[in-house]
């Protein structure tokens, strides 16, 4: 049974949901994967887990780097874990690329290469942002290409996270 709830972040409303395992979804109203895997049959109730993402958030958006984790239930196919597991060591206020990504998972797989424009299809469809920070993944040459949330709000969350744009 999944499970969801609210939260009116500065950026817009936003939608949590969460199994018994953690978080299963976390989507701004209106992006282009709304509510991707979430099923039909839910119910609004705040879970453990959907009140720890909360206070998350609730720290995040004030500027503040959370010192905890809500519990997280990753849920896609191996290729996308794999980019997923990735995002979630970018470290607060920095960025990546989706090339660095793709040189990451093909040395995992001891390829030659990973095509970068997999990866983004990955990191565009991950189901929880923020908590998985996408939002850190930058274009090749520091564009702030891709969010499906849209760019605006990918800047304005590194902007909380004090990522300098001149250095991009």
């Amino acid at each position: 049974m999944q499970y969801t709830t609210q939260f009116d972040s500065p950026l817009g409303k936003m939608l949590l949901a969460a199994d018994e395992k953690g978080i299963t979804g976390l989507w701004f109203y209106g992006e282009k994967y709304f509510a991707d895997g979430l099923a039909k049959e839910h119910k609004e109730e705040i879970t453990p887990a959907l009140k720890k993402a909360l206070q998350w958030l609730k720290l995040y958006f004030e500027g503040k780097k959370p010192q905890f984790m809500p519990p997280i239930h990753m849920m896609g196919t191996v290729f996308q874990m794999s980019v997923w597991n990735i995002l979630q060591t970018i470290p607060y206020g920095k960025t990546t690329t989706y090339g660095a990504i793709a040189k990451k998972i093909a040395a995992k797989r001891g390829t030659k290469q990973m095509s970068a424009q997999a990866v983004g299809g990955a990191v565009g469809h991950n189901k929880i942002s923020i908590l998985i920070p996408c939002h850190r993944v930058l274009g090749s040459n520091g564009d702030l290409t891709g969010y499906a949330a849209g760019i605006d709000k990918k800047k304005a969350l590194l902007q909380i996270e004090g990522v300098k744009f001149s250095l991009l």
